[in-house]
């Protein structure tokens, strides 16, 4: 008898929505929303993008996740891995008693037809799924709309004889999830490209060749098994990662299309060459809006709130980092004063501290957060901003 797999719900929405509510909601979020998205508090003006925090794939993740729970109390209920890249939803799922089998490093070979298995937004492997199955356990999918969108994509690449290019993070559960997916029965290939400058080494070798070992070398984790650049990079299909920086995944994609147009003439590109816009649109939102507050506001700085591992938040800092100031935190906590705040610099591998970073005198902060943040943390930040830099304002209009 096949696994029970649960992909639409579990007909709970409505009892699990007063937790959700007090877990994720702000209602002073809402009303700074409701004021042309400016609090005035102090000293400062706070300017919230008009796209921010929880996406619609986030939200209902986390709503099955809750649901799974109350349908199964007395089960064992497990998630493969973190459900969203955001330490606050993670622990607050870890608080109403889901086991994250990466935190104890658990095989699946442990789980049975009594444990409930909740899939992440980013989706798993197709490999991690048949084992699941296997062992007979209940499945709850929460994986994201737009990363079956991409699936969907890689899998016709597959069936079509070409090689997906995935711009995307290698090591990231999504990219691994969509790199299986091209790959399924063994039919397809695929090649994972961190950025343009990998892209550019690609490029190069389709255009002209080169040193197959040294390719090989150099995208040794990156590449299906048995990948050959003098065989495989003849059909090519690019797709990515939902949550890459749109402009830097369209750059790539142009870049291969010239590539290929370079290689085989103009009139061979209809048949060696595939692209498709799979950036999840809440991605696209959230880039758009960040791009319009910081071209519409004078600001002075911009607060950025989301985990460190979120690649879309990631991307949101590296927007606002090339225009001024930038600070990506993870918590609330990372605020510690007017003179010291904990922050991981774009493009850095670890958190540091900068002192000094909020300066005296009347302030314009921007602030926005990634799909995975919820609204009440974005509330935690600006209270703490409330605490440094003097009394709130009576209301949430901004100081004239």
């Amino acid at each position: 008898m096949p696994p029970l797999i649960f992909r639409k719900g579990l007909d709970l929405k409505h009892e699990v929505a007063g937790v959700l509510a007090a877990s994720y909601h702000s209602d002073l979020v809402a009303a700074i929303k409701a004021d042309d998205y400016r609090y005035g508090t102090g000293r400062i003006t706070i300017h919230l993008a008009r796209e921010f925090g929880f996406c619609y794939g986030v939200d209902r993740a986390v709503d099955y996740a809750y649901q799974a729970r109350k349908r199964f109390p007395d089960r064992r209920v497990h998630l493969t891995g973190e459900i969203i890249h955001n330490p606050h939803v993670n622990n607050e799922l870890r608080a109403q008693g889901i086991h994250f089998l990466s935190d104890a490093g658990a095989s699946f070979d442990t789980l049975g037809p009594d444990d409930v298995v909740i899939l992440p937004a980013f989706g798993i492997t197709i490999e991690q799924l048949q084992q699941l199955e296997a062992h007979g356990c209940t499945l709850v999918d929460t994986t994201c709309g737009s990363v079956l969108n991409v699936w969907k994509n890689v899998r016709r690449y597959a069936d079509e004889g070409f090689t997906s290019i995935i711009h995307g993070k290698y090591r990231h559960e999504e990219t691994q999830a969509t790199a299986s997916q091209a790959r399924r029965a063994g039919r397809g290939h695929f090649l994972v490209v961190l950025d343009s400058a990998e892209a550019e080494h690609v490029c190069g070798y389709i255009r002209q060749g080169g040193n197959r070992d040294a390719f090989l070398a150099a995208f040794a984790h990156a590449a299906s098994p048995d990948f050959d650049p003098d065989c495989h990079l003849q059909h090519v299909g690019c797709a990515n990662q939902t949550t890459m920086l749109s402009s830097e995944s369209l750059h790539i994609g142009n870049m291969f299309r010239a590539a290929m147009r370079d290689r085989y003439g103009e009139g061979e590109l209809v048949s060696r060459f595939r692209a498709f816009d799979t950036i999840c649109s809440a991605t696209q939102d959230r880039q758009d809006a960040i791009l319009a507050l910081l071209d519409d506001r004078p600001l002075d700085m911009m607060i950025v709130i989301g985990g460190y591992n979120s690649s879309n938040t990631q991307n949101l800092a590296r927007i606002c980092a090339t225009r001024l100031p930038t600070y990506h935190i993870a918590e609330p906590h990372n605020v510690q004063s007017a003179r010291r705040i904990a922050h991981r610099p774009v493009g850095g591998p670890h958190e540091i501290t900068t002192e000094g970073w909020l300066p005296d005198g009347i302030l314009s902060i921007g602030l926005t957060s990634g799909a995975s943040t919820p609204d009440n943390i974005v509330e935690q930040v600006i209270r703490r901003l409330e605490v440094l830099t003097g009394p709130a304002d009576t209301g949430v209009t901004p100081p004239s």
